[in-house]
């Protein structure tokens, strides 16, 4: 393995615990509305409110790695999602100023206010996040020097909101299993109701992206005819994982945490088909694939790669354990108290 595919490697896991973690606070704001009063829906916000901020570290740091590993990727997809990463910016912003507002006051309007800024905000970053990723597997306009010659609106078709609705249907169904790691009694029960929807709306959209990513974009076409065995096994793998999430919750309750496992596996799968998809290309190019960014055009020196391998060397195993230790801290089931949200 080469310095470029390793740092390849690194950012794909940067990321995905960023939507491993982060994924299910993002999912907790979308299931918020369909919580039953005000003591529900505290307990929902309390289950991700000491470890939210921390899931947060996770995209700082695949965006400070993108931009030291591969200058030239993250210069053309940030300027040109630069529209809707502000918009994400300013989801995430209101998300995490509802957590903090809502209960600062008693009344049930203020509540609400900030109930309903942290659910929009929560899908809106999640549908965005999902778009970005579309629009990076079927290919943005870059002219002969690989700038972005789109704009915002041409980033929303079909194909890139079909990924954004798939990503909020697998962070509403990561969500689920979530609280219902931290919940008990009734609303457990309830919980375990909720995933005869949520694990197959995300099953059905994770078919339906596989099969229109199959035969709606030719590149990926390509690398299933070089790489059948590979994408096949890392396909059937995702789909057994999520199949195995509704065989643990029917099992009632001490098995949850396996449920929730089977979910986190089911999202580290779809990451994983994505970077074995793309491989070794970063951004593809539409109409010319000639002037699309790979792991070799795209990064920066060997010199500055290996320096950035012992960098990494460091930091990982302190963001792991920094990341271990808090939800050991954690863990166990929602308990309100005066001092909760």
């Amino acid at each position: 393995m080469d310095l470029n595919t390793l740092w390849f490697v690194l950012v794909g896991v940067l990321f995905t615990g960023y939507a491993m973690l982060d994924g299910f606070d993002l999912g907790v704001g979308a299931l918020l509305p369909f919580a039953k009063g005000d003591e529900e829906r505290r307990i929902f916000l309390n289950a991700i409110g000491p470890i939210w901020d921390g899931n947060e570290v996770w995209l700082v740091t695949g965006g400070g790695a993108l931009f030291a590993a591969f200058p030239n990727v993250y210069a053309t997809v940030f300027s040109g999602f630069y529209d809707a990463f502000m918009l994400l910016l300013v989801a995430l912003i209101f998300r995490a100023v509802a957590i903090e507002f809502r209960s600062q006051r008693q009344g049930g309007g203020w509540r609400t206010t900030w109930d309903v800024a942290f659910s929009v905000s929560s899908m809106a970053s999640a549908l965005l996040i999902g778009v970005a990723l579309g629009n990076i597997v079927w290919g943005i306009p870059l002219d002969a020097s690989r700038d972005f010659s789109g704009s915002f609106l041409s980033l929303l078709h079909p194909y890139s909101l079909l990924v954004g609705v798939t990503a909020v249907a697998l962070f509403v169904m990561h969500a689920n299993l979530y609280l219902l790691l931290k919940t008990d009694g009734a609303l457990q029960e309830k919980l375990a109701r909720w995933t005869k929807l949520t694990v197959p709306a995300y099953l059905g959209c994770f078919l339906i992206l596989s099969g229109v990513t199959v035969f709606a974009c030719p590149h990926i076409q390509a690398a299933l005819a070089q790489r059948p065995w590979i994408l096949g096994a890392i396909f059937l793998v995702a789909l057994l994982v999520t199949l195995n999430i509704p065989a643990q919750v029917r099992k009632g309750p001490g098995y949850e945490g396996r449920a929730f496992v089977s979910s986190c596996l089911s999202l580290v799968m779809l990451m994983l088909l994505f970077g074995a998809s793309v491989y070794p290309t970063m951004v593809f190019s539409t109409p010319d694939v000639a002037d699309s960014l790979n792991i070799y055009n795209g990064s920066s020196t060997d010199k500055s790669l290996r320096f950035m391998a012992w960098v990494a060397l460091i930091g990982m195993p302190i963001v792991v354990a920094y990341t271990a230790t808090v939800y050991y801290v954690f863990r166990g089931k929602v308990t309100l108290t005066d001092r909760s949200y």
